[in-house]
């Protein structure tokens, strides 16, 4: 399946939304990106992302705990990567005295 740019781009936005609000798993996400953007096997895609096979399926499964820099590995080749973000305004610290 070969999705257009901006279907590619919209997958994107609205994984990104998904994420930021809780409602899918970075897993799940790397899952989706993985097999509707890339079309690649988990070995190939692994590969391509220079981390083993296992780690790969641990994270596609929710499992383990992933390194930053493993995360970043396989959001690199869609243009993201893992960062800190705000929740809103009400996480935001009160001002000391």
């Amino acid at each position: 399946m070969s999705l257009s740019l901006i279907d590619r781009q919209a997958l994107l936005s609205q994984l990104q939304a998904e994420l930021l609000d809780g409602r899918t798993s970075i897993g799940t996400a790397v899952r989706q990106l993985r097999i509707d953007l890339t079309g690649l096997r988990q070995d190939q895609f692994a590969g391509m992302c220079k981390i083993s096979l296992n780690t790969l399926q641990q994270l596609e499964h929710d499992h383990g705990n992933p390194t930053v820099r493993t995360l970043n590995a396989v959001f690199n080749p869609f243009g993201m990567r893992v960062g800190i973000v705000s929740r809103g305004p009400s996480a935001a610290p009160s001002p000391q005295p």
